[in-house]
């Protein structure tokens, strides 16, 4: 069996991922800061801005899918990789002209949005085409790993170039890391050939194909449901975290960045564990293992005080949160894509993801409310008591029963790729 090195073009992906990843993470922070502390932002405002973010991928996230089905995919993620870099660049610019107020910031990562949900779809949708099957695994928790590693220098990287540069102007650095992503995949050599246009139906046709067959599929159902869930309650917890965290525990912007670098060093030793434990545990019980794990991870946060050992609450929970999704995450993901034909990919992730991250578009605002009119505590303890329920929930469904050898087999699945035509076809008159 090859070695990921060793497959064309993989090298240069996953370099393209890691230097976007690190951009992301000054972003992530100067983002927080720049909403909270320097445009003065309510945990209400802060929570608007977060929804801004993720509203694309309920608005458009199915018919993203569609489009990613379509068309090749890496010129996608070029263009939109490109665009991200200009969207980014204006933000410093608008605010040294004294026009950045939150409807306009709202506007910036709005658009943002857009182009983030399609990178993603057609990026997720890639990776089987760029990996053999029985590295996928690997491919995923290689590219998660990256993340982690960015991120684990990212914010306190970060933390240094806000105080230096202010937040609104440490954005540039991202903005030039998604020019050189895009870079970097336009010089990738993979196939990445034309779809069959000759299988095209209806938009309305293809959009039904691929939710049918998401949401009647034995274990992916049970998988997306849930999922919705976790991040809904998660955006909770994270929407508060940061107000939470700057003005009731007082750690400070630089405590912030160690808090996140203390959840990139747990999603970094998640990654490098995900393919061990999912080999020990299979697919079912790692997923409901490590999302309860991440569900009850928030607990220190929730708990946390004001005094010497808040910095240290905050980033265990951290810590223990992005573990868990760590070692998850990878393997959620490979399961989806060997479980699911080349032709329903990018339809498959694109719901799955537009519908969780869509889920942050409710649950940001929703955080906000309750903390802006109950507390920072209640909305806290609301976030990780819904996310409990939904890792409960996923134990006793048809998950538990799903298996690294799951693959696709239309003798063996409830769902053929005729019921799903079937179900995508009703109602087209």
């Amino acid at each position: 069996m090859p070695r990921l090195v060793e497959v064309p073009g993989y090298v240069r992906f996953w370099t393209a991922s890691a230097v976007s990843a690190f951009g992301s993470q000054v972003t992530g922070l100067a983002l927080q800061i720049l909403t909270a502390v320097t445009l003065n932002a309510s945990a209400t405002e802060v929570g608007i801005v977060n929804a801004a973010r993720w509203v694309p991928y309920l608005l458009f996230g199915l018919m993203a899918g569609v489009l990613v089905d379509r068309w090749r995919r890496k010129p996608m993620m070029v263009a939109t990789d490109l665009g991200r870099g200009v969207l980014l660049g204006a933000i410093p610019v608008l605010y040294a002209l004294d026009r950045l107020g939150i409807p306009a910031l709202c506007v910036f990562v709005f658009a943002f949005g857009v182009l983030s949900l399609l990178f993603e779809a057609a990026n997720q949708s890639y990776v089987p085409q760029l990996v053999p099957k029985e590295l996928l695994n690997s491919g995923y928790a290689r590219v998660q790993q990256a993340d982690a590693v960015a991120g684990s220098g990212g914010p306190l990287i970060a933390g240094v170039l806000i105080k230096i540069m202010g937040a609104p102007f440490a954005v540039l650095v991202d903005a030039l890391t998604y020019l050189i992503s895009g870079v970097l995949l336009a010089s990738v050599r993979a196939p990445d050939p034309v779809p069959d246009r000759g299988e095209r139906r209806g938009l309305g046709s293809e959009l039904r194909e691929g939710v049918a067959w998401v949401y009647r599929h034995r274990t992916l159902a049970s998988i997306a449901l849930t999922s919705h869930v976790m991040v809904l309650f998660n955006s909770v917890v994270s929407t508060v975290f940061v107000v939470f965290a700057l003005h009731s525990l007082k750690i400070g912007a630089f405590g912030l960045g160690i808090s996140y670098t203390c959840a990139s060093v747990g999603a970094l030793l998640g990654g490098a564990l995900s393919g061990r434990v999912a080999r020990r545990l299979d697919v079912g019980a790692t997923l409901i293992v490590f999302r309860l794990l991440a569900a009850v991870g928030w607990l220190p946060l929730v708990v946390a005080v004001r005094g010497p050992w808040a910095l240290a609450s905050v980033s265990l929970a951290c810590f223990l949160v992005s573990l868990a999704i760590g070692i998850a995450s990878p393997v959620e993901m490979s399961y989806r894509q060997a479980v699911t034909p080349d032709r329903l990919r990018g339809r498959m992730n694109a719901t799955i993801r537009s519908m969780n991250w869509g889920m942050v578009a409710v649950g940001a605002p929703l955080g906000g409310v309750l903390a802006d009119q109950v507390g920072y505590r209640f909305a806290l303890w609301v976030g990780l008591s819904g996310a409990v329920v939904q890792a409960l929930v996923l134990a006793f469904s048809r998950t538990r029963k799903a298996r690294t050898a799951d693959e696709l087999d239309p003798s063996a699945a409830d769902l053929t790729r005729h019921d799903v035509e079937a179900t995508a076809g009703e109602g087209k008159d």
